[in-house]
């Protein structure tokens, strides 16, 4: 069936609240994420490179973290909007019923569902291991000889060294700080107007000649020395060659659906607990499953928003959401902990709120806005009333 205009309509404004909310979440999960990685990118000078790499690689897992919330608050603002101006009113009056004005909103759900099926099973698993690769390379990068300007670099693991100014190459320094932990304890603080990095012979080696400046040294006993000079010289270790990385595989969030469906049903022991394994196949599908849902709940809630306050209704769907997610996360855990069934774990929460959505959806039906959700966000919108009061300050009576 070819879409209608009114289809057309609701997936125009659909789209657009909800391609706003995945953009600035997954933004900021991804800038919280790249700030826990600037200390150790900032170790190597290829440090914008593997930035890059970073940013590439995590994009599917957080797509995959938002698109359920995304979806349900585009249809949510775009329920309670139709609803606050009475379009929706003039929608059904017009004889198109509760479940034609929201086939549009589940055809989008099943081609969620449908992106979601090669996310979560296919580009994670392998965007994963390239994120863990990256992390890896940066990690055994080290130095190469290399200076910038301002960056905070580790030479070997006992020299610390930045520099306020570098020229192009990386070679010639200004305003010098380095900090060097000797076998015995002892630290030397040495400060340089300039400094000329050297590579030496075979490139496993680089000299640093320090000019016009100071060096602090403190022994384990307390004892400070303070010495000037006018050229100082020591060499430096680069990079050594680092130890391969992993096979894929070795953890279960990098196992494609295939993958966790042949090893979790198979008749071979697999390398990984089998319960282990199928927790994973179930929390991904069910997450994956219930976006055709999310319109039988939205709806709903934003028909019953025009009594109880969009604010309310809002915030008891994103309750829910919170609970679905965070039950497949402690049911994974527990299946790791106490290795309970998966089944129950796992697919018990997720049955259960589509259950949730289901019921919704069927009493909704019968006369929209009058349902267990527009009497459960009442309920929540006279809770916060209430507690706004509580904190409400009061005048005192002169």
């Amino acid at each position: 069936m070819l879409p209608t205009i009114l289809d057309r309509y609701l997936l125009r404004r659909t789209l657009t609240p909800m391609s706003a909310v995945l953009i600035s979440t997954m933004v900021a999960f991804l800038m919280e994420r790249l700030m826990r990685s600037f200390q150790l990118l900032s170790q190597t000078t290829d440090g914008f490179k593997f930035l890059t790499e970073l940013l590439v690689n995590l994009v599917p897992h957080y797509v995959g973290l938002t698109l359920p919330g995304g979806f349900f608050i585009g249809l949510f603002v775009v329920v309670n909007g139709l609803n606050k101006s009475s379009e929706i009113d003039a929608i059904l009056a017009s004889g198109t019923s509760l479940g034609r004005f929201a086939a549009p909103f589940v055809g989008l759900g099943v081609v969620l569902m449908v992106f979601s099926v090669l996310l979560f099973g296919f580009i994670q698993p392998y965007s994963r291991y390239a994120y863990h690769a990256v992390l890896h390379a940066a990690a055994n990068a080290g130095w190469n000889g290399d200076v910038r300007a301002k960056a905070l670099l580790t030479a070997s693991p006992d020299v610390f060294l930045t520099a306020d100014d570098a020229d192009a190459s990386g070679s010639r320094l200004k305003h010098v700080f380095i900090r060097k932990i000797g076998p015995d304890g002892r630290e030397d603080v040495l400060t340089a107007i300039s400094a000329v990095v050297l590579k030496g012979a075979g490139d496993q080696i680089v000299k640093l000649e320090l000019r016009d400046g100071r060096q602090v040294s403190t022994t384990r006993e307390a004892q400070v020395y303070v010495t000037n000079f006018s050229r100082f010289a020591f060499d430096l270790p680069l990079a050594q060659s680092a130890k391969l990385l992993r096979l894929r595989g070795d953890e279960v969030s990098e196992l494609t659906l295939i993958e966790l469906a042949q090893q979790g049903f198979g008749k071979p022991t697999p390398a990984l607990p089998r319960q282990v394994l199928l927790a994973e196949l179930f929390a991904r599908s069910s997450r994956a499953l219930i976006l055709p849902l999310l319109p039988l709940l939205a709806v709903p809630f934003g028909l019953s928003a025009k009594r109880a306050g969009s604010g309310s209704a809002m915030a008891t769907g994103g309750v829910l959401l919170f609970l679905f997610e965070t039950s497949m996360i402690l049911g994974q855990a527990m299946v790791s902990a106490v290795h309970l069934p998966a089944i129950v774990t796992v697919g018990g929460p997720a049955a259960l709120f589509a259950t949730v959505c289901v019921a919704t959806w069927v009493t909704s039906r019968q006369r929209p806005g009058e349902n267990p959700v527009s009497w459960l966000t009442e309920h929540v919108a006279v809770l916060f009333a209430a507690i706004a009061r509580a904190f409400r300050p009061q005048r005192v009576a002169l």
